[in-house]
């Protein structure tokens, strides 16, 4: 067969995932950045220019939002990260229950994140919910988490690794135990302790399972909504709104071109937290 030919007919076999991509990823986010400039309703539109990032950025609570955001993106992102690592050494050993405890620990990812929010909203009442009745009966008075504007955007991320730590765990579990067993066994030849063969074998030569862990939890947080609007609907006052949240907040209220901008500024800000952290991860990826 001709070379050329035989390169074209390859080719053939990218288009039909070519034709999925551009129809449900590129074209709808070109449109997007298209109806962001736009004033516009399910029958008519309008272009208006930039006007929609203008008011955007001047809404009051955006500043709360994008402070919201960063904050819980880190803090979920960070607990997420040490506890799944935590757990991925934990249950990369040897223990004859090991499969019932990963299963266990997978299981809260399994479930809908809006189930979960609303079974953690009741748990979480201060006077009815479980948290707080198990506390009482120890002798400690509970909190309000929800209800309380300086611990309920904690509350919700908590609850948020709760539910994703498992996916970070069994991500480290794959890290780990692609480790070649050869560097353990030379570290215990050399008298190395427990300590000394995580410190220097299972930290560094996870480090690409980490980096997964880091910056999905990451974007994750960033574009987190679902959880936060189950819970608690960005209150009280705007103590756990997020940029999503606020963006949906627009939405109800037929804001649509105010906010697809929203989106499309949510976007950008992903992409220019996200891509340049994914760079300085990699480059210090300790190869095998």
């Amino acid at each position: 067969m001709n070379p050329l030919a035989s390169r074209a007919y390859t080719y053939w076999f990218i288009v039909p995932a070519g034709i999925i991509y551009f129809v449900f990823f590129l074209f709808p986010t070109l449109m997007s950045f298209f109806f962001s400039m736009t004033w516009w309703s399910l029958t008519d539109w309008k272009f208006i220019g930039f006007d929609n990032f203008k008011m955007f950025l001047t809404e009051e609570s955006l500043n709360i939002g994008f402070r919201n955001t960063i904050i819980y993106a880190v803090v979920t992102c960070s607990l997420k990260v040490i506890l799944g690592l935590m757990l991925g050494v934990f249950l990369s050993s040897k223990l004859r229950t090991v499969g019932f405890i990963r299963s266990m620990v997978f299981f809260p990812s399994l479930l809908s994140t809006i189930a979960v929010g609303m079974a953690f909203m009741g748990m979480m009442h201060p006077s009815k919910g479980l948290i707080n009745l198990t506390l009482k009966a120890i002798g400690i008075v509970g909190p309000d988490w929800l209800g309380d504007t300086r611990i309920a955007l904690l509350s919700v991320a908590l609850v948020d690794v709760w539910k994703g730590v498992g996916i970070a765990t069994v991500i480290f579990i794959a890290g780990i135990m692609s480790i070649p067993r050869d560097y353990y066994e030379a570290l215990m030849i050399d008298g190395g302790n427990a300590f000394q063969r995580f410190w220097n074998i299972t930290l560094p030569l996870s480090r690409p399972a980490m980096n997964s862990v880091i910056i999905l939890s990451f974007i994750g947080g960033l574009r987190s909504f679902d959880l936060i609007w189950a819970m608690t609907k960005g209150g009280p006052g705007f103590s756990t709104d997020l940029i999503a949240s606020i963006i949906y907040k627009q939405y109800q209220a037929g804001f649509y071109g105010l906010s697809t901008a929203g989106n499309v500024i949510l976007f950008l800000l992903v992409s220019a937290l996200a891509f340049p952290l994914y760079v300085y991860l990699n480059r210090k990826e300790v190869n095998l």
